[in-house]
């Protein structure tokens, strides 16, 4: 489990550093894969961004517990975006699902380990 949660943060992070900078830059390609400059593609940004910085954080206090919230909600929304995008083949849409491939491995594992856990199986009054 603590290798996949090294894993999913590094992949975080080798991911988004490059896509940021990308989006900053305005680099080659960018109104074709995340569309023109508008408010939507900015936010899309400070969201990638605030899923960077966490991650970076992550990598120096990896409990479970703090690192399954983030990846969650990664997989929730890179799982649905077949959905919002309406499409398949689209490289940000493939990526996604990859990397959701991937986070779900690690919450898996998670979940696992955190099941076995001693008085875990008390009720919560």
């Amino acid at each position: 489990m603590k290798k996949m949660i090294l894993v999913s943060l590094g992949t975080n992070i080798l991911v988004l550093i490059p896509v940021c900078t990308t989006l900053v830059l305005a680099g080659p390609h960018v109104a074709e894969v995340f569309g023109m400059a508008s408010p939507a593609r900015g936010i899309l940004l400070s969201i990638y961004l605030a899923i960077l910085a966490v991650s970076v954080w992550l990598l120096f206090d990896r409990r479970p517990m703090l690192v399954a919230p983030l990846l969650l909600v990664q997989v929730i929304y890179k799982f649905t975006t077949p959905v919002t995008v309406g499409k398949v083949a689209h490289p940000v849409v493939i990526s996604n699902l990859l990397i959701a491939a991937v986070h779900a491995i690690t919450l898996a594992l998670i979940w696992r380990e955190l099941r076995a856990l001693p008085g875990d199986s008390e009720p919560v009054a």
